[in-house]
């Protein structure tokens, strides 16, 4: 009974039965509920240390907002969280490809090897079937960043997967968001849909996970989501209802120059407006202030000197030399040659187990909060 309360030797490669886990918990990254109250830092964790999110979701349920991730695995085949893994995961490639990690699972009579990862929501507790959808692009600015457009170091931070990889904080991604939403400049891609690429231009920069613009807010997303169907009618030659609060897509001749919302089967408002420069109708000429005024978009620039320090590969750069760290238990140093944070100490007497990060023995925390550096 003493041994199965002990921190197992190994957690990448470890039964994960209900005899070590509890029972309440899921996967093998999972944070134990006493591991957060009243701020306790995990077994092997020194006081005082603040967490490490390298993991960030959109929480669906009662956050409604982006929110620091916890990292889970279970066997794909029977959905258990039995699977020992042969090695641990170092990158997002190997946590979002289906079947790309490989393990034995523990459970009888069952024959899978293929890792399922998930995460979940950290702010809460969750139900087993409750997960949320990784951000990858969202991380802790662990580098001190600045932004690539208020020059502010902030944390968390966005990183586009542009080849220089621009960070940019989060409320300023909300601001550039809410701006291509109003001027109409989300770039339509085949197999993603509408997204948006770098703020600096920079080419094959799309976003391609559709949920970090969840960052909009309920109602702003909820017109994000109307964009493709919109697009769909002005490309057919039609235009959108300019009353505030409506924006039905219409379809007038094209010779027509009064136009009104039908308010038929309450799809319109019944706005009847002038064709050029979408004011409530009138006889004459159009107001040319009016006129040039609708034509004005809200120009996003980029400062050049900015772009060139808000550049997460120039600082990881650095990061890449300091490659050695001494083993916390024996000091004999170590030499990190992966993403995974998960180091094992060469020394045959040690063989201590630890996070690269914490410097602590490795542990469960370190798996949901931080299993690999983006």
């Amino acid at each position: 009974m003493g041994g199965s309360e002990r921190e197992p030797e190994s957690l990448t490669r470890v039964d994960l039965s209900s005899s070590i886990l509890p029972t309440h918990s899921v996967g093998l990254a999972v944070i134990l509920n006493s591991d957060c109250k009243n701020d306790v830092p995990p077994p092997g964790r020194p006081a005082g240390r603040s967490t490490y999110n390298s993991f960030y979701v959109y929480c669906k349920g009662p956050c409604q907002r982006v929110q620091p991730g916890k990292l889970r695995v279970r066997c794909s085949t029977c959905q258990q969280a039995t699977l020992t893994l042969a090695q641990g995961p170092s990158c997002w490639e190997d946590v979002l490809i289906p079947n790309r990690m490989s393990g034995e699972c523990q459970s009888p009579n069952c024959p899978g090897t293929r890792a399922e990862f998930f995460f979940k929501c950290g702010a809460h507790p969750t139900a087993d079937k409750e997960t949320s959808v990784a951000l990858n692009l969202i991380t802790t600015n662990s580098r001190d960043i600045t932004c690539i457009t208020c020059t502010d170091i902030r944390s968390p931070v966005l990183v586009f997967q542009c080849n220089y990889r621009h960070v940019m904080c989060l409320d300023c991604f909300h601001l550039y968001c809410v701006t291509r939403l109003n001027d109409r400049q989300f770039v339509h891609d085949p197999e993603l849909g509408y997204s948006l690429p770098c703020v600096a231009g920079c080419p094959n920069s799309l976003i391609k996970e559709l949920h970090h613009f969840r960052i909009l807010g309920e109602e702003q997303y909820n017109r994000y989501q109307q964009y493709g169907a919109e697009e769909c009618v002005l490309q057919m030659g039609g235009m959108l209802c300019p009353s505030p609060g409506c924006g039905a897509g219409l379809l007038p001749e094209p010779s027509r120059r009064k136009v009104t919302c039908e308010g038929g089967n309450s799809l319109g408002c019944g706005f009847v407006f002038c064709r050029d420069c979408k004011e409530a109708y009138h006889e004459g000429e159009c107001n040319a202030l009016l006129e040039a005024s609708g034509a004005v978009t809200q120009a996003y620039r980029v400062d050049e000197r900015a772009a060139e320090q808000a550049r997460w590969e120039e600082a990881s750069k650095e990061t890449i030399k300091k490659t050695t760290k001494p083993c916390p238990r024996c000091h004999v140093p170590v030499e990190k040659n992966g993403g995974c944070m998960h180091m094992k100490c060469p020394q045959s007497q040690c063989q201590l187990e630890w996070c690269w990060n914490c410097g602590c023995e490795w542990n469960r925390a370190c798996m949901g909060d931080h299993w690999f550096d983006v």
